[in-house]
């Protein structure tokens, strides 16, 4: 199982915002502390605010936070909606070329590990994610003032 990079932004984004405590914050400011391309932010930040885990203000005081409580945000769920294709395999999909798919038992293997990787995934939330005891540490790594 790889997640992809789309859903690793979406997720540092959200971790960022939560530990700023309602405060707005750029796209700039994002990719500046994680060191990643404002092009990519942009394009996870709208699906964030189209989904409802984000708010954005517009203007030249504005930036974006949280539109949820971490609690209210579920790994599982924020994982299904992110990523484009948990196929692990090519039988996942209807249109397979493999000539042993209908016999073998991979896919249902397959199909049983993914369920369960997500399963696992459900039992967290943001919050989990940016536990209170990190939250100092967390803090500093990412230079939040």
């Amino acid at each position: 199982m790889h997640i992809t990079r789309y859903t690793d932004y979406s997720l540092r984004v959200l971790i960022y915002l939560a530990v700023q405590n309602k405060r707005l914050t750029t796209i700039q400011e994002i990719a500046d502390q994680y060191d990643i391309s404002r092009n990519h932010l942009m394009k996870v930040v709208h699906q964030l605010n189209k989904r409802g885990y984000i708010e954005t203000v517009r203007g030249k005081k504005g930036g974006m936070r949280l539109d949820r409580e971490p609690t209210d945000i579920n790994v599982g769920i924020l994982v299904r909606e992110t990523e484009q294709d948990l196929k692990m395999v090519e039988c996942f999909s209807p249109k397979t070329n493999c000539r042993i798919a209908p016999v073998c038992g991979l896919k249902s293997m397959f199909g049983e590990a993914l369920q369960a990787f997500l399963a696992v995934l459900d039992n967290y939330t943001l919050a989990d994610v940016i536990q209170d005891q990190h939250r100092p540490q967390l803090l500093r790594l990412l230079h939040v003032a």
